[in-house]
């Protein structure tokens, strides 16, 4: 998608990361450009979930080697504050409620944040709300919601959307979805896949990580990354989701053991 770029928007090198003592990253390579939509795909405890921690900043995951950029810079030594301003989004497994924080509210300042970062303005609150019911409408989310606590009561499918809700208000440079399909039928998932089609820009990227092929029936990727054993072991294009599909990842367990490669 786009014009071609001179540069990655995100380059991740050797990444090893720890938890508690133990390493589960071991030699994360990727390249992310602009205008991509990337599938991380591998079974569980394979460390897809450590890595979208690692690159939102999260002190409980340790990097002990490697290294990470973004749009150039140094990844690994912003806040994840800054990593946020800087245009990064985390579309979290399992969204926490936040109760007495209303969500119209939350939007706003978290999009005001962003926009001074960037050197823009703020948005007054009438303006805010028009936008946000015109993107809110976009994935489906009844209007009355907007003025309820942060996820407080929600269904699991109206929290994924709120998800995406998020990354339409603050339009992020490159966002990781984390098992966006997770618990959704059939329904709420064909709505959080169109609002992820929606979102794709030329110059943002988007990386989706999930267990199972079947929300790539509906966001087509650029790459799929097979993900196993604390590392990426095999790249391809959707063609590589539905062999996972079909034949399970036993074969890529052979692949972990050898040395990490570049992707």
């Amino acid at each position: 998608m786009g014009e071609t770029k001179s540069s990655p928007l995100l380059e991740v090198r050797d990444l090893r990361a720890s938890v508690g003592g133990v390493e589960i990253l071991k030699g994360v390579n990727l390249q992310v450009w602009p205008g991509e939509l990337h599938a991380i795909m591998g079974p569980n405890g394979s460390g897809k979930s450590t890595l979208a921690n690692v690159l939102a900043g999260n002190p409980a995951f340790v990097v002990t080697a490697g290294e990470a950029l973004f749009q150039g810079e140094n990844f690994l030594i912003m806040r994840p504050e800054e990593r946020a301003r800087r245009g990064f989004f985390l579309s979290f497994q399992h969204p926490i409620e936040i109760p007495g924080v209303r969500l119209d509210n939350f939007l706003r300042s978290g999009m005001n944040a962003v926009r001074k970062s960037r050197g823009l303005g703020s948005v007054d609150v009438l303006q805010f709300n028009r936008m946000l019911r015109e993107k809110a409408q976009a994935v489906e989310i009844d209007a009355t919601l907007l003025a309820r606590a942060v996820n407080e009561g929600f269904s699991g499918g109206e929290k994924k959307r709120m998800e995406i809700l998020q990354m339409a208000v603050f339009e992020p440079m490159l966002a990781v979805l984390d098992e966006p399909d997770s618990g959704l039928d059939v329904d709420a998932l064909r709505i959080v896949a169109e609002g992820i089609n929606r979102l794709r820009r030329s110059e943002s990227a988007t990386i989706v990580i999930t267990h199972y092929q079947r929300i790539l029936n509906y966001v087509v990727p650029d790459k799929v990354r097979v993900f196993v054993g604390g590392r990426i072991v095999q790249s391809g294009g959707k063609e590589l989701a539905l062999e996972v599909e079909a034949h399970g990842y036993d074969r890529f367990e052979e692949a972990a053991k050898a040395p990490p490669a570049s992707v």
